[in-house]
């Protein structure tokens, strides 16, 4: 299916989960098109907010106009993808630009934290789709093991580096550090703390 028919499913499947209850996210994969309940817990919306705020305040030095921001679409026409990253570091003024999605060559680098629900969907098919998009970092952040993955060097549909790291590691990814010290995991099935 050509992306822009896929792309035109995606803004129908959006308008309609803007009727249903609860948060919903729209991408793009492989089989096309996807509706998905979105819920993260606690803990991930905290790591999240703590890699951004780490991010934001090197990337004044390292990239200045630059952000890393929690949420928007990014997309790639040309490989027929859309995703919606858990952060991601762009231009702040493709925040201002008119449509839904930011375009995948303005990313600098993706960050994703591992749902409970669905974790091969972070290690297997945006491993290769964000690498197909030519983004060159991308941080894995795990909860559930406490592990974290940097990948880097994007050559077709995968990565040629990967560094592991466990939580309370500095983490390098690109010309940046992660501090992970303060990263919780998550509690166990059945316990309300995460």
């Amino acid at each position: 299916m050509e992306y822009a028919k896929m792309r035109a499913i995606a803004k129908e499947l959006g308008a309609y989960s803007e009727h249903l209850e609860g948060a919903w996210s729209v991408e793009i994969g492989p089989s096309g098109p996807i509706l998905a309940m979105m819920c993260p817990s606690k803990r991930h919306e905290g790591t999240i907010r703590r890699i951004c705020k780490q991010l934001d305040a090197q990337l004044l030095t390292t990239h200045p106009g630059y952000g890393c921001v929690p949420g928007p679409e990014i997309e790639h026409p040309s490989i027929g993808r859309m995703r919606r990253p858990d952060a991601v570091v762009i231009p702040e003024d493709a925040l201002d630009e008119e449509g839904l999605a930011v375009d995948a060559t303005q990313v600098l680098a993706v960050i994703e934290i591992v749902s409970p629900s669905n974790p091969s969907n972070d290690y297997g098919e945006k491993l290769t789709e964000y690498s197909a998009m030519g983004i060159a970092h991308y941080l894995i952040v795990d909860p559930r093991t406490g592990t974290i993955e940097v990948h880097s060097d994007p050559c077709k549909e995968r990565y040629s580096r990967k560094e592991p790291y466990i939580y309370g590691d500095s983490v390098p990814f690109g010309p940046w550090t992660v501090e992970t010290s303060a990263f919780r995991r998550y509690g166990r099935i059945g316990n309300d703390t995460d």
